[in-house]
């Protein structure tokens, strides 16, 4: 087997600088540089990269513990994580969580047997009882992404969820609507409770009708979406308008209307916070939240590397602004009759 010492003496130089040559760990003269090269194209040798990594206590891999793999909005966060860490010369090992603490667990804990050298994580709602602690019990570098933890010494990264879900009422109560239902997420997760928050916000602030009946729990589902809002169509006074936690809620929401002959904007407004491919092709196009699904890919792999180059530094919090997508599927509500009727026009 050729070795690095084989290498350097067929170029006559010292195996560190063969090192510094294969690893770029210090700048070397072009000259000495070709030399080396020229040396290793002679020889044939190859690098042992495992026995690199053991050396070095590095594999150069990430690992990426996440839900909701079939999801687009999880998709498109996936492929820019991916794209990332490529770009920085890591490999991407990705495992699903199913949104389960004990199964997150299984996940987090089968990434660190393969020594990932740091983790990116979007925590169930039971993380912090399960895989944080063994995590920091580990001592191994994480970015917590998608779903923040408060207090947590963790870097983290996530968009905007209460500003923007306030922003939907915001629009809904300015075409005269006044009993908006919303269809939230799994109970547990910042997401879902940042999201709450903004529309309980922006109902009190528009002085509209705040039945509980119409927050209903749709688990970031499509069936249990579907159902929900099925719930909301029932009730004794229905709501004229409904905001959707999230994309593949959307979709079980839209199911429901279309289920019941409902017209979107005609019979019922709908908006949601996620926007998605076609999203723009349904007719009515819909009015939605868009996050930054790239940006915020990008940005958890640059604060894990950071963490991994200064260990010391001091954890951060990032928060993405979101783009409110005004499409047609709130059409223009009028006044209500005094039988109480609804009309709408595009």
């Amino acid at each position: 087997m050729v070795t690095m010492a084989d290498v350097a003496q067929a170029a006559n130089v010292s195996t560190t600088t063969v090192s510094h040559v294969l690893n770029g760990t210090r700048p070397v003269k072009p000259a000495t540089v070709e030399r080396v090269r020229a040396a290793i194209a002679r020889t044939g040798y190859s690098q042992n990269t495992i026995a690199r990594a053991l050396a070095r206590a590095r594999t150069q891999s990430l690992g990426l513990a996440i839900n909701g793999l079939s999801n687009p909005y999880f998709t498109d966060v996936i492929a820019a994580v991916e794209e990332e860490a490529g770009r920085a010369g890591h490999t991407l090992l990705l495992g699903d969580t199913r949104d389960d603490p004990e199964h997150e667990l299984v996940i987090v804990r089968a990434l660190v047997e393969r020594r990932v050298d740091g983790l990116l994580l979007a925590p169930s709602p039971g993380a912090a009882e399960h895989a944080l602690p063994y995590l920091a019990a580990q001592e191994l570098p994480i970015v917590l992404l998608d779903r923040l933890i408060d207090g947590a010494p963790l870097d983290q990264v996530g968009t905007e969820h209460a500003g923007p879900t306030t922003e939907l009422v915001d629009h809904l109560a300015e075409l005269g609507h006044r009993r908006i239902g919303m269809v939230v997420g799994t109970p547990g997760l910042s997401t879902t409770d940042e999201r709450i928050a903004g529309y309980r916000e922006g109902v009190a602030r528009h002085g509209l009708d705040d039945d509980p009946a119409l927050v209903v729990g749709g688990g970031s589902l499509r069936d249990t979406a579907r159902d929900a809002a099925a719930g909301l169509l029932d009730l004794p006074e229905p709501p004229t308008a409904i905001i959707s936690g999230n994309n593949a809620m959307t979709i079980g929401i839209m199911r429901a209307l279309a289920e019941r002959g409902l017209r979107v904007p005609d019979d019922l407004a709908l908006v949601a916070f996620d926007d998605f491919e076609w999203a723009d092709l349904f007719a009515p196009r819909l009015t939605v939240v868009r996050q930054p699904t790239a940006q915020l890919g990008h940005r958890a792999v640059q604060l894990l590397l950071d963490r991994l180059a200064d260990p010391s530094r001091p954890p951060r919090t990032v928060r993405l602004p979101t783009e409110f997508v005004h499409r047609d599927s709130c059409g223009h509500h009028e006044p209500a009759a005094p039988q109480g009727s609804l009309t709408y026009r595009p």
